[in-house]
C-alpha cells in the first residue's frame, strides 16, 4: 500500500496530535484539581477493602495511576501515528510545464548571417604581350674560332690542392604530423541520453524523455538578468554545447544573444549541467563513444 503524505498534511497531522493531547493533560489536570479543592468530595467512593492499608488509595476515583494504561496505549499509538507520517513523507518536486518548448534537437538549426566585408579590389590587368622583333640575316655574326690557351705548367710554380670540404650534417627529422581534431557530430545512431532518461524501452522514449528533463532543468535553474528585465528584453539566446565521450558537457558557446545578459545566463545554465552530480549517456556510432553537439534555443520572455 503506496501512502504519500505531503508536508501540509504532515504538518496538520501534528498539530491536530499536540492539540489532543494538550487538551487530555488539561482535562486531567482540571478534574484532578477539583478534588484536591474538595469540590465533588460528597461524591466519592470509599474503597471496598476493610482496612484503607489494603488498598492503594482510599478513593480509587482521584487515584493518578488508574488511567496508567489508556494513557500508555495513547502515547503508544501516538507514536505510531508519527512514525507513519515521517516514513510517508513525500515531498513532490515542482513539475514545470515545458510543453510549449519542446522542439527537434537534431531538426534545430540556426540560421547566422556571415559578417559583412568589404569586396575585395579587382586584379590588375594582364600586362600586354612581348613584340618579336625580326633581325636581319645581316647583322648574324659567324661564329668565332675557338681560342686555344697556354696550358702549359712552369716547374717553379707550387701547386696547392684544394681543400676536401667536410661532408655536411644530415638533415633533422621532419616534425611529428599534427593530430587531428576529433570528429563532432550532429546526429549518430544512439544520441545522447539526459540522466534519468536511460532506463526508457527504446531511442524515440529517451529522445524524447531527454528533451523534456532537459529543459525542465534549465527553465528551473534560469533567472531573468535584471538589466534585461528593466529593460524590457525578450527573445531566444541560441546556444550551442557538446556532449563528450564522458558524458560532460564541454565547448558551451553563445551562437545568438540578444542582449541584456540573456545570452550569458544561458550559458551559466547549460555549463551547470556538469554539477547535477549525475552525467549524461554520452552518444555512440558503431558503438563507440563519440562527441555529439547540440544546438538550443532558450526562450526567454517577460511576464
Amino acid at each position: 500500500m503506496d501512502i504519500t503524505v505531503s508536508g501540509t498534511n504532515l504538518f496538520i497531522g501534528l498539530l491536530v496530535l499536540v492539540a489532543v493531547t494538550v487538551g487530555i493533560i488539561l482535562l486531567l489536570r482540571n478534574q484532578y484539581a477539583r478534588y484536591s479543592k474538595g469540590e465533588g468530595a460528597e461524591n466519592l467512593k470509599v474503597s471496598a477493602n476493610s482496612s484503607p492499608i489494603q488498598g492503594r488509595t482510599k478513593y480509587p476515583q482521584v487515584d493518578p495511576f488508574r488511567l496508567h494504561g489508556p494513557i500508555l496505549n495513547f502515547g503508544f499509538a501516538s507514536a505510531l501515528l508519527i512514525t507513519l507520517l515521517a516514513f510517508n513523507w513525500t515531498t513532490f518536486e515542482e513539475v514545470i510545464d515545458v510543453s510549449g518548448y519542446m522542439i527537434d534537437l537534431e531538426e534545430e538549426e540556426l540560421e547566422i548571417e556571415p559578417p559583412r566585408t568589404a569586396e575585395p579590389p579587382p586584379p590588375p590587368p594582364p600586362p600586354p604581350p612581348p613584340v618579336i622583333e625580326e633581325v636581319p640575316e645581316e647583322e648574324i655574326l659567324e661564329d668565332e674560332a675557338p681560342v686555344f690557351e697556354d696550358t702549359d705548367i712552369d716547374v717553379e710554380e707550387e701547386i696547392v690542392a684544394e681543400p676536401v670540404l667536410e661532408e655536411a650534417p644530415p638533415p633533422p627529422p621532419p616534425p611529428p604530423p599534427k593530430e587531428e581534431p576529433e570528429e563532432i557530430f550532429r546526429r549518430v545512431e544512439a544520441m545522447p541520453t539526459f540522466p534519468g532518461c536511460e532506463n526508457e524501452p527504446d531511442e524515440d522514449a529517451r529522445k524524447l524523455c531527454t528533451q523534456e528533463k532537459m529543459l525542465q532543468f534549465i527553465y528551473k535553474n534560469i533567472k531573468y538578468p535584471v538589466i534585461a528585465r528593466e529593460n524590457g528584453i525578450e527573445g531566444k539566446a541560441f546556444v550551442e554545447f557538446v556532449v563528450d565521450k564522458t558524458g560532460a558537457v564541454k565547448d558551451v558557446k553563445v551562437l545568438r544573444d540578444p542582449g541584456g545578459g540573456l545570452g550569458d545566463e544561458a550559458k551559466r545554465v547549460i555549463e551547470l549541467m556538469n554539477t547535477m552530480g549525475a552525467k549524461w549517456r554520452p552518444g555512440a556510432q558503431r558503438g563507440v563513444p563519440v562527441k555529439v553537439a547540440y544546438t538550443l534555443p532558450v526562450n526567454f520572455k517577460l511576464q
